[in-house]
């Protein structure tokens, strides 16, 4: 059974304008990563390249070059910042693949299926550390501080999803506990050090770390909504994926607590005790359009997304502000 998601809008919102106003700069953290993850241990490179160039958009880098030039920077630490945020991000797809037990990343074989879980995280640490040499070569304390808290709030984010995993007793505001560290401390992180850099303001450090919290939350339940309701071509991953892994996402979350008795108990074999069936899928997509939970899903991406824009207002207006405002539509009608 499909489920009709309205991801669509018709005026096809884009990362172009973000991606055209950073390249210069994104060109230079390219070079930076290629050079970062050269290695006389083979398989370093191998393995972290696998991933790297695997075609990921680098959202995440293009933001802290985004604000730094949002605030008038002029120095270029942002870079090192830049790809130091991108390694991170790397780091954490690695380790998330081998405790998900992932087969696919990007669409191709995650890197545990190529080289195995013990690389993998090798690999990952290789790259936290190479990240944190770059820190230290900016030379700037908070920013510093910003990312290496990051890195544990992360670390502490995927904990908690551990803990929470196939507990279908979790409620909306422990899942967005949850997605806050996992995912959105990175993108609040990425946009933080560039204002700190530049010497903006307090209030300008904060408004721009309220839009990269509040963009990642956009993200991630767009990402909730897609595992059910996407196209696994443009996933890269398989439809459904979260559900074989049974993960609670906030689509799942919204279903268990509107459902009936049966409706709960088919949650709590599936995911909770892992017991799945053929068929069970589609089952799953069925009770989460009865509840209009991959909708609301999205509803509460958009809820998000305006608080991220209304972070910005502030902002005097100009190329790059309408390119972030841009962004934020894209994150909530994206369809990959």
């Amino acid at each position: 059974m499909a489920v009709v998601v309205p991801f669509e809008n018709p005026s096809q919102p884009s990362i172009e304008r973000l991606v055209g106003l950073t390249a210069p700069d994104m060109a230079r953290v390219n070079e930076t990563i290629l050079s970062r993850t050269g290695s006389d241990v083979t398989m370093i490179p191998e393995v972290a390249n696998h991933l790297i160039s695997s075609g990921g958009k680098r959202l995440r880098p293009m933001l802290t070059l985004a604000m730094a030039q949002l605030c008038g920077y002029g120095g270029d630490g942002h870079v090192k910042l830049a790809a130091a945020v991108e390694f991170m991000h790397t780091a954490t797809l690695l380790h998330d693949d081998v405790v998900d037990e992932s087969d696919m990343r990007r669409g191709k074989p995650a890197a545990r299926m190529v080289w195995g879980n013990e690389a993998s995280v090798l690999v990952g640490d290789f790259l936290l550390g190479q990240a944190f040499k770059m820190m230290t070569e900016v030379g700037n304390l908070q920013s510093l501080e910003i990312l290496s808290s990051a890195a544990a709030v992360i670390a502490e984010g995927e904990v908690m999803q551990l803990a929470a995993a196939k507990n279908t007793a979790t409620n909306e505001d422990e899942y967005l506990s949850v997605i806050r560290a996992k995912t959105a401390e990175l993108f609040a992180a990425a946009c933080e050090v560039g204002p700190v850099l530049a010497g903006a303001s307090k209030s300008q450090q904060a408004a721009c770390r309220s839009y990269g919290m509040n963009l990642g939350v956009v993200f991630q339940l767009v990402d909730d909504a897609l595992d059910y309701g996407g196209k696994s071509a443009k996933l890269g991953k398989n439809v459904g994926d979260d559900f074989r892994e049974g993960k609670i996402t906030l689509p799942v979350v919204l279903s268990f607590r509107r459902g009936s008795e049966s409706e709960r108990e088919f949650w709590n074999r599936t995911l909770a005790r892992g017991e799945i069936k053929d068929g069970d899928l589609d089952t799953a997509m069925a009770l989460l359009a009865k509840h209009h939970a991959i909708e609301d899903t999205i509803g509460r991406a958009r809820h998000y997304g305006q608080i991220a824009k209304d972070a910005l207002a502030l902002a005097a207006n100009s190329p790059m502000k309408q390119a972030l405002e841009e962004t934020i539509d894209f994150c909530v009608a994206r369809t990959h």
